[in-house]
């Protein structure tokens, strides 16, 4: 008996040049992602290899456990442009935003406008893993009265979201866009991670996508996405990323 193979493509049919990648954390020494420079640099160059070649990377800010400033955020960033610049890299581009966790400080932040955005005036949000902000509502409210449009990060990953399918359609009513973690199709954060990202992906919930690479396995998984039918599900949103170039 012959079985037929799932139609493999190299990852540079599914990202091409235009394609920018929203989430990751590749400036050094600053979260979870990159120690230091040399790794960086070696991650971008990896991404590169694969056809990404844009990106505005997402350092956490967290509060005391990530407490990045917009100052530090900028610092490192030219730390590495300065590098890609060194080794005549001069086919990558990479700007900074953050991801912010929706916390009290991040309240401050707002108010303040204290904000890096993703570009114009969409800002990358999370919530902790363990329950949504009691204020959420008001949070996501907030953010759009200061003009700002939130694109929640990894959506599928809130667990507590899970037994009820109608809370990702109270968020998107209430104006919040959503960014999926391609690595969510992939076994990488559990079974039932990626089986509710499939579930939001066939009622079109989401708007953009990101790799979130924070450091070589997430790469290593990555190529588990070159698949024709992977490419189809998501084409539409890698278009979309593209607007962010």
């Amino acid at each position: 008996m012959l079985f037929l193979k799932k139609k493999t493509i190299p990852l540079t049919d599914l990202f091409t040049n235009d394609f920018v990648d929203i989430h990751s954390h590749l400036l050094p020494g600053i979260d979870d992602g990159a120690k230091d420079l040399n790794h960086s640099i070696e991650l971008i160059k990896k991404m590169s290899s694969y056809g990404i070649k844009n990106f505005i990377t997402t350092p956490h800010v967290l509060g005391d456990v990530y407490p990045n400033s917009s100052e530090i955020i900028k610092e490192k960033l030219l730390e590495v442009q300065n590098e890609l610049k060194r080794q005549d890299l001069d086919d990558i581009t990479i700007s900074a935003a953050a991801e912010y966790m929706m916390d009290e400080q991040f309240t401050i932040r707002l108010k303040n406008n204290d904000i890096l955005t993703l570009k114009d005036n969409y800002i990358l949000v999370e919530m902790s893993y363990f329950n949504a902000p009691f204020n959420l509502y008001d949070l996501l409210f907030e953010i759009q009265l200061k003009g700002y449009k939130p694109v929640l990060a990894h959506p599928e990953r809130y667990n507590f979201f899970h037994h009820d399918l109608t809370n990702y359609h109270k968020l998107k009513k209430a104006g919040c866009l959503f960014q999926l973690n391609l690595l969510s199709l992939t076994p990488q954060y559990g079974k039932g991670v990626q089986i509710i990202s499939k579930k939001l992906l066939q009622e079109n919930m989401y708007d953009f996508v990101g790799t979130d690479t924070h450091h070589s396995k997430h790469l290593e998984l990555l190529k588990e996405l070159g698949k024709e039918k992977i490419k189809k599900s998501i084409f539409h949103l890698l278009e979309n990323n593209k607007k962010f170039k």
